[in-house]
């Protein structure tokens, strides 16, 4: 019953059909990741908004989804329940690995890896072959010169770690 941002609500988690197709479009990488293990055996599915643009060479994981938009160009690999938001930009041979989340304006350079859970916030770039390490964040408009180690919070320009965060095991 109810609705949510005028979307009837019309069950919870476990009343979702067995022969559903599932994307699961929660913000929050740790949240996303505890719904996704309640759904096992559905079938997750990706979409990509048509105002994107994805070249044909990027593999797109089950469960991922690509907002309005975006740019991802060759031989970039998103994995499994992946979110790009709106209007961010990726080049090409970047790797996002599962339950990533890229927010809207980021913008990564060319060979840039994003590791399991990895959060980027609004508008963050990334030069050319760094790595953020798995369940780190980098906050929103920070510029990502350095690899940042996997469970830290970075801020600033250039990106700097403030501390650990929550790490997801």
């Amino acid at each position: 019953g109810g609705a949510i941002l005028g979307v009837p609500v019309r069950g919870g988690i476990d009343d979702i059909p067995r022969d559903a197709a599932v994307i699961v479009a929660v913000g929050s990488n740790a949240v996303r990741k505890a719904v996704v293990e309640r759904l096992q055996g559905r079938e997750f599915v990706g979409a990509v908004h048509p105002s994107s643009t994805v070249d044909p060479s990027v593999a797109l994981g089950p469960g991922s989804v690509v907002f309005a938009g975006v740019v991802i160009q060759p031989d970039t690999r998103l994995g499994a329940h992946v979110i790009v938001n709106t209007g961010a930009i990726i080049d090409h041979d970047c790797v996002l690995e599962d339950f990533v989340h890229v927010a809207p304006g980021v913008r990564l350079a060319g060979n840039v890896s994003l590791r399991h859970g990895a959060f980027l916030g609004i508008g963050v770039c990334a030069v050319p072959g760094v790595e953020v390490g798995e369940w780190a964040t980098v906050g929103a408009g920070g510029t990502i010169v350095r690899s940042i180690p996997p469970g830290v919070t970075a801020v600033g320009c250039p990106a700097r770690p403030r501390g650990r965060g929550t790490r997801e095991s």
